[in-house]
Formats: structure tokens, sequence, C-alpha cells
């Protein structure tokens, strides 16, 4: 299984950033961002953390189940993570960046429908094993 690696390493990462980007929201964005702005900004961050454990979880399940759809399912995370997340802090920092970024607007739904799709996969392998164990 020589995805783990690389599921632990984006996990981590997303993790990570998602840690750096809160603190930053907390300290630095919160006397320049108007309140909407800063909880948009930290609803990004909110959901980056929660995929990116998603992704960390799945790198540390060993090999007491199979995910069926695993590649995908952590594919979809990922580029998930990036459309939705990232589009929102650009979003929301786009006057300090003195960027019109208006055009991410729809790139956020995209990406949080990639994250449902993978949840969705996720359930689906859960009711397959859950029904295996069953047999």
């Amino acid at each position: 299984m020589k995805n783990k690696p690389l599921h632990l390493l984006f996990g981590s990462f997303f993790g990570l950033t998602a840690v750096i980007l809160g603190a930053f929201a907390a300290h630095a964005l919160k006397e320049v961002l108007k309140p909407e702005q800063l909880d948009s900004f930290n609803t990004g961050v909110r959901y980056q953390m929660y995929h990116a454990l998603l992704l960390v979880m799945i790198a540390l399940k060993g090999h007491s189940f199979h995910l069926r759809y695993e590649r995908l399912i952590t594919n979809l995370v990922g580029v998930g993570i990036v459309l939705f997340s990232f589009s929102i802090y650009l979003l929301n920092l786009q006057e300090l960046l003195g960027m019109r970024l208006g055009w991410l607007g729809p790139v956020t739904p995209i990406g949080g429908t990639l994250l449902i799709v993978a949840w969705s996969l996720l359930f689906y392998n859960g009711v397959q094993l859950s029904t295996l164990k069953k047999d």
C-alpha cells in the first residue's frame, strides 16, 4: 500500500496549514476582515482540518479493513480541500490582496461537492463492510 505515506503526508500538511491559517485568522485577520468574512474564512479552516484528519485516519488505519475506493476517496478529499477551503480563503482576502477573485465563487461548491462524494463513497464502503461482517 504505497499510497499510505502520501495520505499521511497530505493529511498532515493540510492539518498543519489549517492550524497556521486559523492562528493567522485569529491574530492578524480579525482586525482587517469584516466579521462575516472572518467567519467565512474560519469555515474554510474548520473544513480543511476535518478533512485533514480524515486523510490521516485513512493513512493510519493499517490493514484492519480494506476501503474499496480508498485512492479515489483520498484524491477527492485532497482536491476538495483545495477547491473548497482555499477558494474561501482567497475570496475573503481578495481586498487585502488587491485582486479581483470573484470568479472563484463557483469553485467553492465544486470543492464541497467533491468532499460530499468522498464521504458518500466512504459511507458506501462502510455499508459494504458492515454487511460482510454479518455473513
